[in-house]
């Protein structure tokens, strides 16, 4: 078999990157290799259309192993996680039956939510009832004024109860900073209430206490390198100010989780995780934590400990890219940001159910959000594979990338004082707001793209009675010590603009009705009709294509009979100097005249009064907003 091995791969001979590059500037025919193949992301970077081994040398991601520091390729040997879905807890007995439910269903690791009113020893044994605590990963959120009395009521259950504190897993959401940002509001003292948190859970020694939940600049439509670079720095300051209050590094390390959010950017999002961890572990590296163990195999030489440096990792699919309309697409959107996060090799995922846009999660959506991951561990076997991503020309360059662009914000913000002062002044969400604007004029404009709202939307979907869920905090204290003090992250859906556009078309008296008037070349008409339909159907328009007419009078009669209030005129651009003005006429203001495409003959037709023209390179949310102007649609 060695010898075939040889035989085969000494009858082709390699061939040099010259060569491939002769190959490619030949097929271009002219055209810059720059601007026609290499793209530039949204973090900053350029990506090259192919990536071979010479890009891999000098890159020290390639020295790394599963399980050991700086842990880019996982913090473990293996490749396991936690199937994790979280409960919004309103009754503690409704809450501990469906736990107990979707354990037997998959989940092995719970999120409750709980109000800070609610906080007491009863609610605690009632809601935990028969869940076996060594068994499943849990989590908990409340309010910021109640999570150390939380925390105190957890450790006394655990000890009733005789648990093996050794064996118990799970997470205590404080995080001072995250409230700032999405709430614009301080309340208590970070340091003595984060100390208070490590000082409760001492005999929790795998409970991470202290949260940088990143999934909020996420949600607020950060670009990937953002949501990094901010959420090293939010951890750092935790870290920072933990051991300026006498917390060793060791403890402080080992209390922080970090909950990232993940965007459909599929090859970024598996380089991200890795970058993280990679960050995470040289920063932690530089307090200098010390192994408080004997005989400890992960330590190094000068006795730090090197499992302080392991970034414990949370991931959550993305709410910014959920949609109210076409809503199944989301389970498209959020499969895939299940599947970059497990191969990425994260510690615990949970996945979005896709009508949490617009409802409160149903049965079933999150038994599906559940199956999601579950066919990725049980049927894809996303689990029996170590950072699968290793060595791969490609995502190993994105990783360095990332890696660098998430470094410089970190050392701006250190620059300006660190991560709290940043938010203080506003800069952080001043930063990520301006990602979420381009984000959202760029989906304007179709330069991204969210399939079924900006791009091939359900011709025949009404909003119904669908409308934004709004988020809830936890919190049920109105306490005057919490006031507005920042500003604030904006978290408004990718899609908030379009649906607002669908809403107000179908709230309208009449629903406008946009006809294709083909006509001339087959194959230009028929895609001029096409690209028209999906353009004009993303403001809730009904459309009607048409097969063709030999006149353009022929095209306009049958228009109105149909009772058209738009007539699109589908043709070549060289055509439309013959039929534009005609048809244009034959109108005679009975409807909207708009021609599909950009022809060279525009400012001709436009000096004729023909005004609107709908083609690739126009904004398609302010073309839709200025047609529903002038329909009369407000």
């Amino acid at each position: 078999m060695a010898d075939s091995n040889e035989k085969l791969f000494s009858d082709f001979s390699p061939v040099s990157t010259s060569k491939w590059m002769e190959k490619v500037t030949a097929d271009l025919k002219g055209a810059d290799f720059e601007k026609k193949l290499v793209w530039k992301t949204n973090e900053g970077f350029k990506v090259k259309p192919f990536y071979r081994m010479e890009d891999l040398e000098g890159l020290k991601t390639t020295d790394s192993l599963p399980g050991e520091f700086p842990y880019l390729r996982g913090t473990k040997k293996d490749n396991t996680w936690f199937v994790r879905q979280n409960i919004r807890v309103e009754c503690p007995k409704e809450a501990n039956t469906k736990a107990l439910d979707i354990l037997n269903k998959g989940i092995d690791s719970l999120g409750f939510s709980i109000k800070g009113k609610d906080v007491n020893a009863d609610f605690i044994e009632t809601l935990l009832n028969d869940i076996c605590a060594e068994c499943v990963e849990l989590n908990f959120s409340t309010c910021q004024s109640h999570a150390v009395e939380l925390a105190e009521l957890l450790v006394a259950y655990f000890q009733k109860k005789n648990y093996d504190s050794t064996k118990l897993k799970g997470s205590i959401n404080y995080d001072y900073f995250n409230k700032m940002l999405t709430k614009g509001k301080e309340k208590g003292n970070l340091v003595e209430t984060a100390k208070a948190l490590i000082e409760a859970t001492k005999t929790l020694p795998f409970y991470r206490v202290i949260s940088v939940n990143a999934l909020s600049l996420n949600n607020a439509g950060a670009y990937i390198s953002q949501e990094l670079g901010y959420a090293l720095s939010w951890g750092n300051e935790y870290l920072n100010l933990l051991v300026e209050a006498g917390i060793t590094p060791t403890i402080a390390a080992k209390k922080i989780k970090f909950n990232f959010g993940i965007s459909s950017n599929y090859f970024l999002e598996i380089a991200k995780f890795r970058a993280a961890r990679m960050l995470w572990a040289n920063i932690v590296s530089s307090y200098k934590p010390v192994c408080t163990r004997d005989n400890c195999s992960n330590t190094a030489e000068d006795g730090e400990c090197r499992c302080a440096a392991k970034m414990k990792v949370h991931a959550e699919t993305s709410s910014f890219n959920l949609t109210m309309l076409d809503a199944h697409v989301n389970l498209l959107r959020t499969q895939t940001e299940a599947m970059s996060a497990a191969l990425a090799g994260v510690d615990s995922l949970t996945v979005t159910p896709f009508d949490k846009a617009y409802q409160t999660p149903d049965d079933f959506s999150e038994r599906i959000a559940r199956n999601q991951q579950l066919l990725l561990k049980e049927e894809s076997n996303f689990d029996k594979v170590v950072d699968p991503a290793a060595g791969s020309y490609y995502i190993e360059n994105l990783t360095a990338s990332i890696a660098q662009q998430a470094w410089n914000i970190f050392l701006k913000v250190e620059e300006e004082g660190g991560f709290y002062a940043a938010v203080k002044a506003g800069s952080v969400q001043e930063d990520i707001n301006q990602s979420g604007k381009a984000r959202h004029i760029a989906l304007s404009s179709r330069k991204e793209i969210l399939l079924g709202t900006n791009q091939f939307p359900n011709f025949t979907e009404k909003v119904g009675d669908k409308r934004q869920v709004e988020n809830k905090c936890c919190c049920s204290d109105k306490s005057s010590s919490c006031e507005s003090t920042v500003k604030v992250l904006n978290s408004d859906r990718a899609a908030s603009e379009f649906e607002a556009l669908r809403l107000q078309t179908e709230a309208a008296d009449h629903c406008p009705k946009a006809f294709m008037l083909t006509i001339g070349n087959l194959a230009m008409r028929q895609a001029r009709a096409q690209f028209s339909c999906n353009f004009l159907a993303c403001a809730g328009y009904e459309v009607i294509d048409n097969l063709g007419f030999e006149t353009v009078e022929e095209g306009v009669e049958a228009a109105m009979e149909a009772k058209a209030d738009i007539v699109v005129l589908c043709s070549s651009d060289d055509e439309y100097a013959e039929y534009a003005v005609p048809a244009f006429k034959a109108v005679n203001n009975r409807a909207m005249f708009i021609v599909a495409g950009a022809p060279a003959c525009a400012d001709a037709l436009k000096a004729e009064g023909i005004e609107n023209f709908i083609n690739v390179r126009v904004n398609v949310l302010d073309t839709l907003k200025e047609y529903n102007a002038k329909l009369g649609i407000k």
